[in-house]
């Protein structure tokens, strides 16, 4: 009996699967109100208005140095938004799910996710090239077209992603919503980690949560495609294990005894097909043996001698007589004792 984890698993039914989530008209109300937000953001930090001045406020109260004592703490929940250690490890639990539910699915959202996040937040970084709050030379500035690349915030809008997956991808409601409550709780933490340590603004907090968020809400626009694209690679599985299997042998087709021709004496016809070869004497004319037929074997068939028979079908040899050889000039035992005497 296996006692392994594979076996317990093989034996647990399928969790159901949910109809991936569509454009509703609730969730285009949300996607429509958070873009409006995302472009207010940007404007305002444009304009340099009272949101720069904000963040210029929070830069100079300077919370790392109010308190201290969770510096230690917050450089490593930090973590919890980089990129690189957040995708890894949501990727061997979607890969665990991908394998248990026989679909790529899940593994597919979340390479799609990236990659739209790195599109459009890598974009807008470049674009507006701001400078963080240890990098700034003006106080009152937007240090817009600086050569930055913060705005928004990577480590918030990736929070928002990875960890906001899950709860996209979630098999039961019940755990979509606790999930969506656990993403939010961590994309909020991370993002005001980043202003107490400093290095962003309180807008590109603002704006990564946005880009964030725009990303999940428009996930369901890209379902075909990641639905064509698991088909397509299914099928290109199915055509190289197609490939390694070994090609059937044809049928090998018998058409008859193979004939085989000799040379004939000159001034002979070969016998017509079909037809028995006459007589042929052998030893001369007074011969009286003919061969008429094949040419009988040399060696003749063992099972007719009769040591080549079964043991049971062996006729008893009885011996006669006995064994040992008489001796007539033998004496008796007494005769030779007294002879010697």
């Amino acid at each position: 009996m296996r006692t392994d984890i594979f076996a317990r698993l093989d034996r647990e039914p399928e969790p159901p699967k949910i109809e991936p989530p569509r454009m509703s008209r609730h969730r285009v109300a949300l996607f429509g109100g958070t873009l409006a937000f995302y472009v207010a953001i940007v404007v305002a930090v444009l304009t340099s208005s009272w949101l720069v001045a904000l963040d210029w406020k929070v830069m100079l109260f300077r919370p790392y140095q109010q308190w201290p004592e969770i510096h230690a703490f917050l450089d490593y929940y930090v973590v919890l938004g980089q990129r690189g250690p957040t995708a890894t490890m949501v990727a061997c639990w979607l890969g665990w799910r991908s394998w248990r539910q026989h679909t790529l699915r899940p593994l597919l959202t979340l390479g799609a996710a990236l990659l739209l996040l790195n599109a459009t937040v890598g974009a807008v970084k470049i674009g507006l090239g701001r400078l963080g709050p240890h990098y700034a030379t003006q106080i009152g500035s937007a240090e817009l077209f600086a050569g930055g690349d913060i705005f928004p915030s990577g480590h918030t809008a990736n929070a928002v992603v990875t960890w906001g997956i899950l709860a996209y991808l979630a098999t039961t409601p019940r755990a979509r919503r606790y999930l969506s409550a656990l993403s939010a709780i961590v994309s909020l933490g991370v993002g005001l980690t980043t202003v107490y340590l400093g290095t962003h603004w309180l807008s590109d907090v603002l704006l990564g949560w946005a880009a964030g968020l725009l990303i999940l809400l428009g996930l369901p626009w890209v379902e075909p495609l990641i639905a064509r694209t698991e088909t397509w690679i299914f099928a290109q599985r199915e055509s190289l294990r197609g490939l390694g299997r070994p090609a059937p042998s044809a049928p090998v087709t018998v058409s008859g005894p193979r004939t085989e021709s000799f040379p004939l004496p000159d001034g002979e016809d070969a016998p017509a097909a079909g037809t028995v070869p006459e007589p042929v004497a052998v030893g001369g004319p007074s011969a009286t043996a003919t061969v008429t037929g094949p040419r009988p074997h040399a060696h003749p068939d063992p099972s007719s001698h009769p040591l080549h028979l079964p043991r049971s079908e062996r006729t008893p040899v009885t011996p006669t007589g006995s064994r040992r050889t008489s001796t007539p000039d033998r004496l008796p035992r007494g005769g030779a004792a007294s002879a010697r005497r």
